[in-house]
């Protein structure tokens, strides 16, 4: 009978390295993949950033001194178009 137990000893030793190693190699998965969404979230921050910038370069070259953007102005000829149309 001391055979059978010093083999569930070894196998139960065995297991828990095994499980140690499994949870050590996901938790550097884990951790890898966690720097690298952070990695990707600062990027897109940085390319939201650079994107806001160049808009305001080109409201700036458009000289935009109140004036509506072309969005609105589009808007505002369907309306008036719309009511001429209709008349």
């Amino acid at each position: 009978m001391d055979g059978h137990d010093g083999d569930s000893s070894k196998q139960s030793a065995d297991m828990t390295v095994f499980v140690q190693n499994l949870l050590q190699q996901m938790q550097t998965r884990f951790q890898a993949m966690s720097e690298s969404i952070i990695s990707k979230i600062d990027e897109m921050g940085n390319r939201i950033d650079e994107l806001e910038q160049s808009i305001n370069d080109l409201r700036a070259e458009m000289g935009q001194d109140g004036s509506p953007s072309p969005s609105v102005a589009l808007k505002s000829k369907e309306e008036s178009k719309s009511e001429n149309d209709s008349a």
